[in-house]
C-alpha cells in the first residue's frame, strides 16, 4: 500500500510555510546573531514535528485503505453469493465453474459444476453467448429470462484465459403481458358469398329461405365459437371481428368453414362458396380493414372459395382447391369494352405487352387488341422480344405484314411518351412480362388477364379486368371486341390466332371450357376463323414429336392418379414439348394429374403442371415458387438439380393432400 497512487486528504501543504520561515530567520540572522540563533532552532523543531506528523498521519491512511478494500472485498462476494438474480460463470466452451444459489433454483439441479450451460438449459445455446451481450425470451420451466453475457479476462497476456459472467434477468410477467397483448390484438374477416346471386336465381323459390338460413346459421356459428363480433352488412356480405388467439387454431384447420359452407344441401343445385379475406396487423382499424379488403380482392382474383390472411408482408392461402364455377356475365364485359373504348380514344399510341416466352394464347390476345386499337384509328405496337417454338407458326403469318409492328423492349421504352396507353395481356405480374420496365415509363395501364390472382400485382392498371373464370385470355379478347362496335373488323388470320390461343389453353375445348367460350369461338368461326389452319398451327417437327413420346415414356406414377416424368434433353424447344407431353399425360387412363420436370438452354429448370381438375397444379407449385391456374400451372428455378427439385415437387403433393385430408 506505500506505493498507492491514491492521495492523502490529511497531509497539508506546509512545505511552502517552512520555506518561507527559513528565509525570514535568515534575514534576521543576518542583523541579529543571537536572534538568529534562536529562530534556527525554532524552525529544526518544526521540521521534526512536520515530518514526524506527516508519518504518523501516513500510516493511519495506509490502515484505512487497507481497511476499506478488505470491507469493499467482503462486500462484493456478499453480493455475488447474495445477487438476487440468478448469476453463473463458464469457461470459454461453456462448462459450468460456479454458480449461486438463484440459479439451481432456477435450474432446479443442485449439482452443475462442470456441465455445459446448453445441457441445463435446453432453449439456450451456448453460440447465441458468442454473438451478442443480451439474449431474449429464454424459457427455463415456466419462467422468461433475458441473458446478459459479460466476458471477463483473466490474464491480460493469455486470451484464452477469459471467463462468461451470465445474469438472468426473469421477465416472465413482461413476456405473458406481450402475448396477452398479441392474443387479444382483435381480427377483421370480411366474408363473401361470392356465387350468391348464382345460388339463389337456380334454386326454386320456395326453397330460398331455407338456404340463405343455412348459409346465416354456419357463418354465425362459426364466428360465435371465436368469441366474435358479426355484422352482416350486405344480402353476401359479412364482417367479422375476433381475437387473434382464435386466429391460430383456425388456420390449423384449414378454415372448416369453406367446407361447412359447401356441404349446405336446402334445395340448392349449386354448392354454396364463400371467400374471406383476414386482415391482421393493421396499425389501426381502419387498416386492419384495408388489409382485409386487400384480402378479400385477391380471394375473388384466384377464383374464390378460398380464405386469404395477410401476416406483415405475407399472404397465407386456405382452400380454393376446387374446380371454379363460372359465373361471369356480360354486363362486365360490355363496361370493360367501352372504358377500354374511352381510354384508346385519348391515346395517342398504344403497346401491347404479353408475358415472357410467349404462347398462342399470349400471342392471340396481343392480335386482338391491335385490331381493336387499329378499328379505332391508333397505332398500335406488339413488344416481342422473342419468337418461341410455341407461337413460330402464327407469328410467321403476321410478321411480313406491314400492318403489324412487333418492337423489342428497347424500341417499346423509346416509343412512349405522356399520351402512350400499355395494354398488359395474359399475366398480372410485372416480373413475367416481356418488359418490367415499360410498366413504370406509362402512366396508363390497362390489365387483361384470365390468371388467378397472385400477390404480385400490376396495381397501378386504371382498368383491370381479371377474370378467372375465363377459359383464356384471347377470350376475354374476342367479347371485347364485339361489345367496342357493332360489326368490328376482324382479318381471318387474327380470328384463326384468338381461336388458336382459346384452343389451346382449353386443351381443344376439353378444359375449363364454359358456355361463354364456346359463343366466343363461334363468333371467330364466322369472322373466318378456319379449324384445319388453327391445327396447322400446333403441328410439331418429328424430333419434337418424337421426345414429347419420350417423356410421355419416362413417367411415372405417384399417388395412383398423379404422373411426374423427367427429361434432360436441352433443346431450344423444351419448354413447349414439356407443356404438350403434360398434356398428353392427361390421356393416360387414371391419370388426373401430370407434371413434366425440364431444363432449359441456359440451365433454368421448370416444371409444367396439369389437371383434369380433380387436383389443383397452382397450389402445388405456389409452395415451389411458381403459380398458374387450378388445370395448368408452372415453376422455374434457376440453375436447380433436376433429382433434387423432384423430390421438392413430391414433398409438395404430399403436403397438399395432407393438408386436404387434415382440412
Amino acid at each position: 500500500m506505500g506505493n498507492s497512487k491514491i492521495g492523502n486528504p490529511f497531509k497539508e501543504p506546509l512545505n511552502l510555510y517552512l520555506i518561507v520561515i527559513g528565509f525570514l530567520v535568515a534575514i534576521i540572522a543576518y542583523y541579529d546573531k543571537i536572534l538568529g540563533v534562536l529562530g534556527i532552532v525554532i524552525l529544526l523543531g518544526m521540521l521534526f514535528y512536520n515530518w514526524f506528523s506527516d508519518r504518523s498521519k501516513s500510516k493511519k491512511w495506509r490502515k484505512y485503505i487497507e481497511n476499506l478494500s478488505t470491507n469493499i472485498d467482503s462486500a462484493a462476494r456478499y453480493a455475488v453469493f447474495n445477487l438476487p438474480v440468478p448469476l453463473v460463470v463458464t469457461d470459454l466452451e461453456g462448462k459450468v465453474n460456479w454458480y449461486n444459489s438463484k440459479f439451481t433454483d432456477m435450474v432446479s439441479e443442485k449439482s452443475v459444476i462442470g456441465k455445459r450451460i446448453d445441457k441445463l438449459v435446453n432453449t439456450l445455446q451456448f453460440e447465441q453467448i458468442k454473438n451478442g451481450d443480451l439474449i431474449e425470451s429464454i424459457r427455463v420451466g415456466d419462467r422468461t429470462y433475458n441473458v446478459f453475457a459479460n466476458m471477463v479476462s483473466l490474464d491480460d497476456d493469455n486470451p484464452q484465459e477469459v471467463i462468461w459472467m451470465l445474469y438472468w434477468f426473469d421477465t416472465t410477467d413482461l413476456a405473458n403481458l406481450a402475448s396477452k397483448y398479441e392474443d387479444e390484438k382483435p381480427v377483421l374477416a370480411l366474408i363473401y358469398v361470392d356465387n350468391y346471386d348464382d345460388v339463389m336465381n337456380e334454386t326454386k323459390e320456395e326453397k330460398i329461405p331455407f338456404v340463405t338460413s343455412e348459409i346465416e346459421k354456419k357463418i354465425n356459428l362459426w364466428a360465435t365459437r371465436m368469441n366474435g363480433m358479426i355484422k352482416r352488412y350486405q344480402k353476401d356480405k359479412y364482417v367479422v371481428i375476433f381475437e387473434a388467439k382464435y386466429l391460430e387454431n383456425i388456420e390449423a384447420k384449414r378454415f372448416t368453414i369453406l367446407d361447412d359452407i359447401r356441404e349446405i344441401d336446402a334445395g340448392n343445385k349449386i354448392p354454396v362458396t364463400l371467400s374471406i379475406g383476414i386482415g391482421v396487423n393493421g396499425k389501426n382499424p381502419s387498416g386492419l380493414e384495408e388489409d382485409a379488403y386487400a384480402c378479400l380482392e385477391l380471394a375473388l382474383g384466384r377464383g374464390g372459395d378460398q380464405a386469404v390472411v395477410r401476416k406483415k408482408n405475407a399472404f397465407e392461402f386456405y382452400g380454393g382447391k376446387t374446380k371454379a364455377v363460372e359465373k361471369r356475365n356480360r354486363v362486365k364485359a360490355r363496361v370493360v369494352a367501352h372504358g377500354f373504348k374511352a381510354i384508346i380514344e385519348e391515346s395517342s399510341k398504344v403497346v401491347i405487352m404479353g408475358h415472357k416466352s410467349p404462347d398462342m394464347d399470349s400471342f392471340g390476345a396481343a392480335v386482338g387488341v391491335y385490331r381493336a386499337v387499329l378499328n379505332m384509328g391508333k397505332s398500335a405496337y406488339v413488344v416481342l422480344n422473342e419468337v418461341t417454338d410455341a407461337i413460330v407458326n402464327v407469328h410467321a403469318t403476321f410478321k411480313d405484314h406491314d400492318l403489324y409492328h412487333f418492337v423489342s423492349s428497347e424500341e417499346a421504352i423509346d416509343l412512349v411518351d405522356e399520351n402512350t396507353v400499355l395494354v398488359v395481356v395474359d399475366t398480372h405480374k410485372p416480373s413475367l412480362t416481356e418488359c418490367p420496365e415499360l410498366i413504370e415509363a406509362c402512366d396508363r395501364v390497362v390489365l387483361i388477364d384470365h390468371h388467378r390472382r397472385s400477390t404480385e400485382f400490376i396495381e397501378k392498371a386504371i382498368l383491370k379486368y381479371l377474370e378467372p373464370y375465363a377459359s383464356s385470355t384471347a377470350e376475354l379478347i374476342t367479347e371485347i371486341l364485339q361489345y367496342m362496335e357493332n360489326k368490328p373488323k376482324i382479318e381471318k388470320e387474327e380470328a384463326d390466332a384468338l381461336l388458336a390461343g382459346i384452343t389451346v389453353d382449353t386443351k381443344n375445348f376439353s378444359l375449363k371450357t364454359g358456355v361463354r367460350t364456346f359463343d366466343a369461338a363461334a363468333y371467330l368461326r364466322r369472322q373466318g376463323a378456319d379449324t384445319i389452319r388453327v391445327r396447322q398451327l400446333f403441328q410439331d417437327d418429328l424430333e419434337t414429336f418424337t421426345e414429347k413420346a419420350n417423356i410421355v415414356g419416362n413417367a411415372m406414377r405417384y399417388r395412383e392418379t398423379i404422373a411426374i416424368s423427367t427429361t434432360d434433353k436441352t433443346a431450344k424447344s423444351i419448354q413447349l414439348i414439356a407443356a404438350q407431353a403434360a398434356d398428353d399425360l392427361l390421356n393416360i387412363r387414371g391419370i388426373t394429374a401430370s407434371f413434366v420436370i425440364a431444363k432449359k438452354e441456359d440451365g433454368t429448370v421448370f416444371i409444367s403442371g396439369r389437371s383434369l381438375g380433380d387436383v389443383n397444379v397452382q397450389i402445388i407449385l405456389e409452395t415451389l415458387g411458381g403459380g398458374g391456374h387450378l388445370e395448368v400451372a408452372g415453376a422455374q428455378f434457376k440453375d436447380g438439380d433436376i433429382k433434387v427439385i423432384k423430390q421438392r415437387l413430391i414433398q409438395s403433393i404430399d403436403q397438399y393432400y395432407r393438408e386436404g385430408v387434415e382440412k
